[in-house]
């Protein structure tokens, strides 16, 4: 059973991966992946290829898959031997989760981070359309060309992605408003509406 369903989230992987990340088998082990990523360009990632590993326990999908960087990263939720810690990876694992729900997961985590950055030291410089109250439009966002942490356009995602990464937060960070059939965010007390939202998702 496990082999079959690594084989399938393999597949479904290679789908949707954007260019910048590859990901297969190890020697032809089914129960090992490695993938790449390229380090966003205008960070301090760039130029660099990342390398990770995934390791699947013989009773996959009951027990969560072992992911780890193999190169050297600092960054937010990667610890010092390169393992993610990402709850979802432990003790919240479900035998419903999947590679890819674990990499949407993760990247909901850089969107927020993206945010923070931008809300908090870029809106500015970007001249977003800020209210008094501190909520700009979601759709303005959207259309910065920036990049996540994660390489990916920010302008590749849709509003309903930033709703659910934010809905994710466990630390509240921002709010959301509907209003005229429109969505805006704003970032919550403590975390300054001066400064942007941009991080990287992997």
């Amino acid at each position: 059973m496990a082999s079959k369903c690594i084989l399938k989230e393999l597949k479904d992987l290679q789908k949707d991966l954007p260019t910048s990340c590859s990901a297969g088998l190890v020697a032809e082990d089914m129960f090992h992946w490695q993938a790449t990523t390229m380090g966003p360009p205008d960070s301090p990632y760039a130029g660099g290829v990342f390398l990770v590993t995934i390791h699947f326990p013989p009773d996959y999908p009951f027990k969560p898959p072992k992911v780890a960087f193999r190169t050297k990263v600092f960054y937010p939720n990667i610890n010092s031997n390169g393992s993610i810690c990402l709850d979802i990876l432990k003790e919240k694992w479900s035998p419903t989760l999947t590679i890819s729900k674990v990499r949407l997961c993760y990247l909901a985590g850089t969107i927020i981070r993206s945010l923070t950055r931008i809300l908090r030291h870029m809106a500015s410089e970007l001249n977003l359309d800020m209210r008094s109250d501190g909520f700009v439009k979601v759709h303005d966002l959207l259309e910065l060309n920036l990049k996540t942490f994660a390489n990916i356009p920010l302008s590749s995602h849709i509003v309903d992605e930033i709703k659910e990464a934010v809905r994710k937060d466990n630390k509240q960070r921002f709010s959301l408003l509907e209003e005229n059939e429109e969505l805006l965010i704003r970032a919550n007390q403590g975390h300054s509406t001066t400064a942007t939202i941009l991080v990287y998702l992997a």
